[in-house]
């Protein structure tokens, strides 16, 4: 089910115009936690210049805008580092 999670989600933040995106899921570090059963852990590592000029909570606010859907119910938990070119 994750590594079909993490194609949703690349997909969805193609959006975003990423010029680099890394996907990592890290569900198996979080076995028997709450939430599991519900939905994957997974992090995400991008550089869009969507970003630029944004705070952090902008910059969070576009990528789960982008997820959708997925956050409510096939991920649990998003570890994001958002970062613009100039940041790269």
């Amino acid at each position: 089910m994750h590594s079909a999670t993490v194609t949703l989600l690349r997909q969805r933040l193609a959006a975003l115009a990423p010029l680099h995106l890394d996907i990592t899921d890290d569900s198996h570090r979080h076995a028997g936690h709450a939430g599991t059963r519900d939905g994957g852990h997974f992090t995400v590592d991008i550089v869009a210049a969507a970003f630029s000029g944004k705070s952090t909570l902008a910059r969070h606010r576009l990528v789960y805008d982008a997820a959708g859907d997925l956050m409510h119910g096939r991920i649990h938990a998003l570890a994001i580092r958002a970062r613009s070119p100039e940041e790269n």
